[in-house]
This record gives C-alpha cells, sequence and structure tokens, in this order.
C-alpha cells in the first residue's frame, strides 16, 4: 500500500522541529521529506542528532531537498548529509527568479547543468532529480516549456512530480504523467483550494479539501516508477489541521 510522507518545510513557521516530529509520528506518518533550511548548514554532529531525533520518533527521510549552490559547491556537505540522515532521493527543489533562462536554449543548457550536477550523486548510489513549480510550464517564445528542456538537456534525471504546481503552470497533469511518468520516483501530494477561498494560505488546501482529482491521479501514478508520496502545503495556518485531515483523506482512496 501507497504511504503518504510529510514534507518538513511545511511545518516552517511552526517551531519547534521536535514537536513536529512528534506531530507527524503521532497521526501515522512514516517518512518525512526534507529541505536545505533543515540541514545545509548542519556539522557532522548536528546531523547525527537530527537522525537520532528521526529514529526515536520511528521516522525516515527518503527524499530531501538541496539548493543548486549547495550541489554544486559543497557536494561533499550534500553527501554527508544525505548519508547521515539516510537518504535514497536527492532533488533540486526550485531556481530563483533571476536565474531563470527566458529561451529553450537557455533551458536546454540548464537541464545540461543539473545532469552533470547530478552524476556525481548518481554515481554514489543516489536517485537524482528535479522537483518543479509552475514556471516550468509556461510556454516559451518556440511553443516549449521549460519542464520539456530540462528533461532533453538532462534525460537522466528522475522528477519529483508536484502536481498542484503543474496544475497552477496551467498544465495537464496527467499529460505530463503520460508523457513523462518514467522520470517520476516522487510526488508532492498537495491540494488547490476553491478560487477565492483559502488566501490566507496562498490558495493551497489540506488534502481532500480542495480541487485536484487526488484519487484518479493516484490511480495514473500507480503505473509511474513514484515510490514516495509527500504532502506538501505551502503556507499552511494549522500545522496540526493540516496533518491530521490530509493523511485521514489520503488513507480513504
Amino acid at each position: 500500500m501507497t504511504t503518504l510522507g510529510f514534507q518538513l518545510y511545511s511545518a516552517r513557521n511552526f517551531p519547534p522541529l521536535s514537536d513536529t516530529l512528534k506531530l507527524v509520528a503521532s497521526e501515522g506518518y512514516k517518512e518525512v521529506e526534507g529541505y536545505g533550511g533543515l540541514y545545509a548548514a548542519l556539522d557532522e554532529a548536528a546531523l547525527k542528532s537530527f537522525r537520532a531525533e528521526l529514529d526515536a520518533n520511528g521516522l525516515t527521510m527518503p527524499t530531501g531537498h538541496f539548493g543548486l549552490d549547495l550541489l554544486e559547491n559543497e557536494p561533499a556537505q550534500a553527501l554527508l548529509i544525505a548519508k547521515t540522515l539516510g537518504l535514497s532521493g536527492i532533488y533540486c527543489p526550485h531556481l530563483a527568479a533571476d536565474q531563470r533562462p527566458s529561451d529553450a536554449e537557455g533551458w536546454y543548457a540548464f537541464g545540461k547543468r543539473l545532469s552533470e550536477v547530478g552524476k556525481r550523486y548518481q554515481d554514489a548510489g543516489y536517485t537524482f532529480g528535479w522537483h518543479n513549480h509552475d514556471f516550468e510550464f509556461k510556454a516559451l517564445p518556440d511553443g516549449s516549456t521549460p519542464q520539456e528542456q530540462i528533461f532533453a538537456g538532462g534525460p537522466d534525471l528522475a522528477w519529483e512530480a508536484d502536481i498542484a504546481w503543474v496544475i497552477r503552470g496551467g498544465a495537464d497533469p496527467f499529460a505530463w504523467i503520460e508523457s513523462y511518468g518514467k522520470k517520476i520516483t516522487a510526488v508532492h501530494v498537495k491540494d488547490i483550494a476553491p478560487a477565492g477561498e483559502n488566501t490566507d494560505e496562498d490558495g493551497w488546501a489540506d488534502l481532500g479539501h480542495g480541487t485536484v482529482p487526488w484519487k484518479d491521479l493516484l490511480e495514473a501514478l500507480k503505473k509511474t516508477p513514484a515510490k514516495h508520496f509527500v504532502l506538501e502545503h505551502d503556507n499552511p495556518n494549522d500545522v496540526v489541521r493540516l496533518a491530521k485531515r490530509s493523511i485521514a483523506t489520503f488513507n480513504t482512496y
């Protein structure tokens, strides 16, 4: 049976982390996903302490987000983080607006750059890939999309598909799953509130309380290599509510 993990970024505004780990464990989550702000600057002792806290709560961290700067410029630190925390998948999560190419050639080159960065992590035994937002699905001057060009330039990249961002980018997630499903090794599971609702939460919703057809999407995603399904909400105003209601919904699918 597919299980639901929890992206710890969702709880960044609700410290301390120790309470979040206890919360998600108590609600039945077995996996969490990390992000750079949690561990990028930690030394080995602090990383081991973090791992011990995960273990104490019965949690694993199979996947994590790593910023491009860390991946490119501090590979030894990135590998230390991944090894110490027990990761199997490393995903680059974002590219700042002022660094984004404006044409197909630029995005193709970015995909090639990501692929080059990823080789050292793949050689070390990790899945390495890209996590999308919405900007990758906006048409470029030649009619293609950044997401297509990233994968063309980096054909060996895996994909952590953030389905709700695909939808916010104006694309059809079912079509992308059909076309690029073989690349999908992890999935972000989050929901979009009906238009005009949850404006204080940037229009996101707890799983099952929005408009994303997750039951059908999960059926489609079963045909992909996706192993990890990770709950995320970019700006919840109640993390306890988010954790409780989302896993309750997921367990009905």
